[in-house]
């Protein structure tokens, strides 16, 4: 843009239209924060969700994989065969309701020429979803903080996280299938190897993989990790050249599409202070299943309240806008744990991201869909 110098000869209209032509070429600041978890396949719908219950909890109910009693007929035992027991189990989910506000001064607009609020009208959508975003990802991080407080974590392809003292997660510097247990920077274990040949770069990632679900393993998961391993993996030339679309974003993806991967500077969270953690693993990658939590709209009273003071400012007066949302966001095969008296808060005491607000629910671990891979 030119700049517009100001002469003694200019008007005060002149001047006036200068700058309103001025302020008038910038533009609104771009959002730049990380894809928006909420918006992918990880969220998934529940039907057994009901937001409409008197409480700030609520539960959803599953019916439990069959144990089968298969009964060999027989024409001469008279003996009645014995049946199959079907059984159902609950999970408990919180219910959560944000809101966002702004204020304007009326009379700001003789001199701005702008309506404020139509700056956060327009960029509502975008709030909202960065909320949803942020619960998702704290919700990601609880989890791992919660199965890492349980205990040591998968060591091998024949562990499993059905008992109280194994965690649903994988260290990579851990003492098991990936070798000794790593002592210091020269043997610490990075989740990509760059050291191995071709695709053996990414031999840990599917070793992870496939200790946590074994033989039931999903068509495809989500990889969600940070710039540093994302560079990792375009150094190791891991990332396919063909990219995944789901509905309007697109995924670059490793392995011929078998891992989406979503980029977020947030995502890396440092459990290694905890005893069941290598000290050396400092980093989080999740690898996750699609539909692996549960998301539900809550009808909200008022959702959009427009209120005004007119007496405010020597009479110029103000204008406050408020918007409401609110949501029911559950982990699949997880309780929650934390107050069951208030809205849950995204992180925090008491919010999302606190190992306490979590408890294993009565699901098998190989429908678990979160795993978190702590690695350096």
């Amino acid at each position: 843009m030119a700049v517009t110098s100001f002469t003694a000869g200019n008007s005060p209209y002149e001047m006036q239209f200068y700058v309103q032509r001025a302020v008038g070429a910038y533009s609104d600041e771009a959002y730049t924060n990380a894809r928006k978890l909420s918006g992918t396949a990880i969220v998934g719908a529940e039907a057994s969700i009901n937001t409409d219950i008197e409480d700030y909890i609520g539960q959803l109910r599953w019916y439990k994989t069959l144990n089968p009693v298969i009964n060999v007929a027989s024409a001469t035992d008279s003996t009645a065969g014995t049946p199959t027991e079907v059984t159902s189990a609950f999970a408990k989910y919180i219910k959560t309701v944000r809101t966002h506000g702004a204020r304007q001064v009326n009379v700001q607009r003789v001199i701005s020429q702008q309506d404020g609020l139509a700056k956060i009208g327009r960029d509502f959508g975008e709030t909202k979803a960065q909320d949803e975003h942020n619960s998702v990802l704290e919700t990601l991080n609880g989890i791992a903080a919660y199965e890492v407080g349980r205990g040591g974590g998968l060591v091998s392809f024949t562990t499993d996280a059905d008992n109280g003292t194994t965690g649903f997660f994988v260290d990579i510097n851990a003492l098991g299938e990936f070798g000794a247990a790593a002592t210091g920077a020269p043997d610490e274990r990075k989740l990509i190897d760059a050291s191995q040949p071709g695709a053996a770069k990414g031999e840990r990632l599917f070793r992870a993989m496939g200790m946590a679900w074994k033989d039931y393993e999903a068509d495809y998961y989500y990889l969600i990790t940070d710039p540093a391993l994302m560079a990792d993996l375009r150094t190791a030339n891991l990332v396919d050249q063909t990219v995944v679309t789901e509905g309007n974003l697109v995924f670059q993806t490793i392995f011929n599409g078998k891992f989406r991967i979503l980029q977020s500077r947030a995502a890396t969270v440092d459990l290694s202070a905890g005893g069941n953690v290598n000290a050396r693993s400092v980093k989080t990658t999740f690898i996750v299943k699609p539909n692996s939590l549960a998301m539900q709209a809550l009808t909200v009273p008022v959702p959009v309240e427009v209120d005004r003071a007119a007496a405010a400012y020597q009479g110029g007066g103000t204008t406050d806008i408020w918007y409401r949302w609110g949501y029911v966001l559950h982990p699949m095969g997880y309780d929650w744990a934390g107050a069951e008296t208030a809205f849950v808060a995204t992180s925090g005491a008491g919010g999302y991201d606190q190992a306490g607000s979590w408890a294993r629910a009565d699901m098998g671990y190989l429908n678990l869909g979160i795993l978190p891979v702590l690695h350096a």
